[in-house]
């Protein structure tokens, strides 16, 4: 098992380290060429409304949008980016956030269980209080303090990949 920790250790410090360089220089050219119909920018900073419930929003981007008391509750937010957004409060209660982005976000006292998370990039991103109750975080790339802090109540198992949320945290 401590092989397999080092090895995670280093995805998550190479990832970390694609993040930034993806943030710093930007995609090539032809990625967003080619993809460009799929990804949604939301301007949601004065939205009357923030039920998002079972959406799909595969690739859909916030940026600074406040989300605060939001249900995106079962909604598909694979590839996702949420960036400098407040998502306190928010339900994202078996949402699928594989491969998503969460930058410097706040989602504290969030709903996020039976939440899949995988491989998402979570940098920055602050979950005190939320409830992870069988979240997968499997691959994803957390602060190291967030770790420790939700390994302290971290349980369950996730209904949909069958992971452990104490496992995917790799708490001790």
């Amino acid at each position: 098992m401590v092989v397999l920790g080092d090895r995670m250790r280093m995805l998550q410090v190479f990832f970390g380290f694609l993040l930034a360089v993806v943030m710093m220089f930007g995609l090539p050219q032809s990625s967003y060429a080619a993809s460009s119909g799929a990804i949604r920018a939301i301007d949601d900073a004065s939205a009357a409304t923030k039920d998002y419930s079972g959406k799909n929003l595969i690739r859909a981007e916030f940026s600074n949008a406040r989300l605060e008391s939001s249900n995106f509750s079962g909604a598909d937010l694979r590839g996702a980016v949420f960036s400098g957004s407040d998502l306190r409060k928010s339900n994202w209660k078996g949402v699928d956030f594989g491969d998503g982005i969460a930058y410097i976000s706040d989602l504290s006292g969030a709903d996020l269980s039976d939440a899949v998370m995988t491989s998402a990039m979570m940098i920055g991103s602050v979950f005190k209080g939320a409830n992870i109750t069988g979240a997968d975080f499997s691959f994803a790339v957390l602060d190291r303090s967030q770790v420790v802090a939700l390994c302290k109540t971290a349980s369950g198992v996730n209904s949909k990949t069958g992971v452990s949320t104490r496992e995917s945290l790799e708490c001790p």
